[in-house]
């Protein structure tokens, strides 16, 4: 399936309508599901600080995404990098295109901003590793301050948790 279909697909969801839709990815995800954290995140649009989009196809949500303009992340805020967060595509619907087109959705509207480069975090164990492969694939590298916890720093010798919250941040430039 060529990304251009794909692309076509990929819809900004960034009303309280749409929760439902978002509810519906996350829960079939198997994850936690933390509906005021979902109700929280769109109420930030207001405020321009985050961004959530949708793909469907044919309809049918495949997957969603999140923009932060406002990341938790020190060096990201440090350098004004907005951060990809939340990337969720469907198991049935991987490998066909979408992940990569909602990362592309993102960048575009940082591009379009005048932004120069973007970031996201991805987690270390082998859960994410379809994920830390598609990174690299579309141009994204470690910021070079190794691993965090929770989006803080971790020091070497320091002992943490291999969950979901242990996590190499990676930066794009958008003009190359």
């Amino acid at each position: 399936m060529a990304d251009s279909y794909i692309e076509e697909k990929v819809v900004g969801k960034t009303s309280i309508e749409d929760l439902d839709m978002i509810l519906s990815v996350a829960r079939q995800m198997g994850g936690s599901c933390d509906v005021d954290y979902y109700r929280f995140s769109f109420g930030l649009k207001d405020v321009h600080e985050r961004e959530v989009f949708l793909a469907e196809i044919r309809g049918e949500a495949t997957g969603f995404v999140m923009l932060n303009h406002a990341p938790k992340y020190r060096f990201f805020q440090l350098e004004g990098l907005p951060e990809i967060q939340d990337l969720n595509v469907l198991p049935e619907y991987r490998r066909r295109g979408i992940g990569a087109a909602l990362i592309t959705y993102c960048e575009n509207i940082v591009r379009s901003k005048g932004g120069d480069h973007i970031g996201i975090g991805v987690g270390l164990t082998a859960l994410y590793g379809a994920a830390q492969r598609l990174y690299v694939r579309m141009g994204y590298v470690p910021d070079g301050f190794g691993m965090t916890y929770d989006r803080r720093i971790v020091r070497h010798g320091e002992l943490c948790t291999a969950d979901d919250d242990l996590s190499l941040m990676m930066v794009k430039n958008l003009h190359n």
